[in-house]
């Protein structure tokens, strides 16, 4: 795969922890024209600076994607685009719901809005399970920038295409649960003990994004096959022998995630590592652009849905002790 070789690629939040793996493999596997790292912390780009990887190559934007002409300014040239910034932590944003909104919202719209401006060609969201029925602000935030991204097609027809990644909890982020677990000096608490996630870590991440890229039309969400943890069996592997303490459900939290509905579902290829939703409208006046999936997969068997508690790839207890 080389669509990234001579190419001007820029990635909003790029000093977060996808961000930055996907840069360090991006200047490793490839050889981009030019990498941007767009983020509002000067300190995390300085320290991204003095690591030699990020060479003569890469150029570090301070801003938001609250700010639309900066945005316009970081945009001008670039072919690729991927758009990881947003707010995360699905308790802080119960509290603090405007912030939410203006960063995942509008800070997606104006991602959108630069993108046709500046005529990128490719630009990709990266989104979460928390989109798929939603029940905390975070999950309907990024729930609203998937359809922005996947309508704004309209907009620009043949010129800047836009698609989603969705996927789970990323192991090993920052503020993940497994940070959180592993901190010895936190008490030993869960939430619910029937609880279960989807598990996939950077690396798998990095490999959706560079297959949406090579593959996106426009109007696609792409989904990986990942596992899902059971998050007692998670918390056994990491403070063992140490009794758990069950509090309870936080603001916002749902026992089980889901990253394909029923609904979605009717328009959903099953390929070998992933599935791809494909969009309900078309974008491009009469034209089948999605063929090739049809001929690389097939349809999904009718009353598919994907979630964490029904999936049939499990990491059990003694993978995750092996693992950690």
């Amino acid at each position: 795969m080389s669509m990234f070789n001579g190419k001007s690629v820029l990635v909003t939040g790029g000093t977060g922890s996808f961000g930055k793996y996907f840069i360090k493999s991006l200047l490793k596997k490839y050889k981009p024209k030019k990498v941007i790292i767009f983020s509002r912390d000067e300190f995390k780009q300085h320290q991204l600076g003095e690591n030699p990887l990020f060479g003569k190559n890469c150029r570090f934007f301070i801003g938001d994607i609250r700010d639309l002409p900066r945005l316009k300014q970081a945009f001008s040239g670039v072919d690729i685009v991927i758009h990881a910034a947003a707010l995360k932590q699905v308790t802080t944003l119960e509290y603090n719901p405007f912030e939410a909104i203006k960063t995942n919202i509008i800070g997606s719209q104006n991602v959108v809005e630069a993108a046709i401006n500046q005529k990128v060609k490719k630009v990709l969201l990266i989104s979460t399970d928390k989109a798929v029925h939603p029940i905390n602000l975070y999950g309907a935030t990024k729930l609203c920038a998937e359809k922005l991204f996947i309508a704004s097609n309209s907009y620009s027809p043949n010129k800047t295409a836009f698609a989603v990644v969705r996927y789970g909890n990323i192991i090993g982020s920052r503020g993940s649960v497994v940070e959180s677990l592993s901190d010895k000096n936190l008490k030993p608490l869960i939430t619910d003990i029937n609880m279960t996630r989807f598990w996939i870590d950077l690396k798998q991440a990095g490999s959706l994004v560079e297959f949406a890229i090579e593959n996106m039309e426009g109007g696609e969400i792409f989904v990986p096959k990942i596992p899902s943890i059971k998050i007692a069996d998670l918390f056994d592997a990491l403070r063992q022998g140490e009794t758990k303490e069950i509090i309870g459900i936080r603001p916002g939290e749902k026992i089980h995630e889901e990253l394909i509905s029923l609904e979605e579902a009717r328009h959903t290829i099953e390929l070998k590592n992933y599935y791809i939703i494909l969009p309900e409208f078309n974008f491009w006046s009469g034209k089948n652009l999605f063929n090739k999936y049809k001929k690389m997969g097939k349809r999904v068997k009718y009353g598919f849905t994907y979630g964490s508690n029904t999936n049939s790839d499990w990491l059990l207890k003694k993978d995750l002790e092996k693992s950690t």
